[in-house]
């Protein structure tokens, strides 16, 4: 019986780790939401960290967090450390924008885990409705396997996911009352 139990289980095991082996090598993550503001307004609530950390969801998951701006106020060079007991240690950098239609950040999380990824935000004008424009958020980057055995139980695009729509929300709320 106990044989036949742990036989049962090394196999499930298995099965486990080899599909988490097929699971792809990278990951995109991506939400969007419609924002009646122009552009130009939404655009330097990203473009400059300290404005992106007005709304940034991840801010506001660790109250003991400590931070520190770095490079110019905006665009490319633009930097905030950070180290927090709930949301770790790491850094963005902006490597790159196109005004008032697409910031690019360098995500570098050193702990609790070790991360290397892409965020890209593109706004892009509402064909369907005058003086709004949608935003999307989205985060892509390489998926080593440990990666990829812990997405076997937790999909990282719904939670990831729904810190990202809590993001832009937060992003709306501002860029509606500015």
């Amino acid at each position: 019986m106990f044989k036949n139990l742990l036989i049962a289980v090394v196999a499930i095991v298995g099965l486990v780790l080899i599909y988490a082996a097929t699971r792809p090598d990278t990951f995109h993550i991506a939400r969007t939401v419609r924002i009646q503001a122009p552009p130009e307004r939404i655009y330097a609530l990203i473009d400059s960290l300290r404005n992106f950390n007005r709304w940034n969801p991840f801010e506001k998951k660790d109250p003991n967090l400590k931070g520190t701006y770095g490079g110019p106020d905006v665009g490319p060079g633009a930097s905030y450390a950070w180290t927090g007991e709930k949301i770790g240690v790491g850094q963005m950098t902006i490597v790159d924008n196109t005004a008032p239609s697409r910031v690019t950040m360098q995500l570098d999380f050193i702990k609790p885990f070790e991360a290397h990824n892409m965020a890209d935000f593109t706004l892009t004008p509402a064909a369907d409705t005058p003086g709004a424009t949608d935003v999307t958020w989205t985060m892509h980057g390489p998926s080593p396997y440990v990666s990829k055995l812990m997405e076997v139980f937790v999909s990282m695009d719904k939670m990831v996911g729904n810190d990202f729509e809590s993001g832009l929300n937060n992003l709306k709320t501002l860029a509606e009352a500015s």
